[in-house]
């Protein structure tokens, strides 16, 4: 996004999703090229390279088996039915969920910082920084949901058709994360312990989703307020079309859906507004 581009932007601009698509299908060889880039660099220099984005969430969903089924014998609240190797698959699910969130939220201050050499090129579009951290990151948690899958077809009765809600429920997941990278990575320009913040931040919110347990153990009174976060709705009900082969809440992914997409928008025009002070900082 050019200088020009900065001055005719506005916020009512951005709520067009047709505006933040016609800037990423105009850049999109860049999109691609970084996206790639980003998938090969985490591998880069290893003998196996890509191939471990496969074994890392084998190994980690044999570990968790193990140690929920023959260390802790959990069962997911109360439901007698659950063995403790399902309990391992409703765990796996929801980090596959989490992770998407927590990896675009924990790059995110670094982004423009580690791209110093693209900040003084006015024709760059640095917007496009936290779409390829993203697409990379889809791409690794299609595989371990591979792996889910797989691996629940062959120790419970599991349900396919559910799976097409996959990519509807990811969407407010997709914008959530977008719109608070664009807005970490301006204010990481400025705030260089912003990454520690962050860091601290996302551990703390692992614990309050309900990733280790169903939204049911909580109090009633502490729901609600659990219900603020919109990972909590966002989890419950891609474990709902992935394990259990539910339909999901409607009406919570409505609501999470308007929120998240707010939160894309502000974040976007912060960004916009803000990169015009990177050159001067780094």
């Amino acid at each position: 996004m050019n200088d020009k581009t900065n001055e005719d932007f506005s916020l009512f601009k951005a709520i067009n999703p047709f505006f933040l698509l016609r800037i990423f299908f105009r850049h999109r060889e860049l999109i691609v090229q970084f996206t790639k880039r980003e998938i090969l660099s985490r591998y880069r220099g290893s003998f196996l390279g890509v191939l471990w984005s496969f074994i890392n969430p084998l190994i980690m969903l044999v570990v968790y088996t193990f140690v929920f089924s023959v260390v802790f014998k959990a069962k997911w609240g109360q439901l007698a039915t659950t063995t403790q190797t399902e309990f391992a698959l409703i765990l796996f699910s929801g980090i596959i969920t989490f992770n998407i969130f927590s990896e675009m939220i924990n790059r995110a201050p670094n982004l423009v910082t580690g791209n110093v050499n693209y900040v003084k090129k006015v024709i760059f579009p640095l917007e496009i920084l936290p779409v390829t951290v993203l697409l990379s990151t889809l791409v690794h948690a299609f595989i371990s949901l591979l792996v889910l899958i797989i691996f629940a077809c062959f120790i419970m009765d599991y349900q396919f058709w559910t799976l097409i809600f996959i990519p509807i429920l990811l969407f407010p997941l997709i914008v959530f994360s977008l719109g608070l990278s664009w807005f970490f990575a301006s204010v990481g320009v400025y705030v260089r312990d912003l990454s520690y913040t962050i860091g601290l931040a996302t551990n703390v919110l692992f614990f309050i989703t309900p990733i280790f347990y169903p939204i049911s153990a909580v109090p009633e009174f502490f729901r609600e307020f659990m219900y603020i976060n919109p990972l909590t709705t966002i989890v419950e009900n891609f474990r709902k079309v992935v394990i259990w082969g539910q339909m999901p809440d409607w009406n919570g992914f409505i609501l999470v859906t308007i929120i998240s997409y707010i939160v894309m928008v502000l974040g976007f025009s912060w960004f916009v507004k803000t990169r015009k002070g990177f050159a001067d900082v780094l």
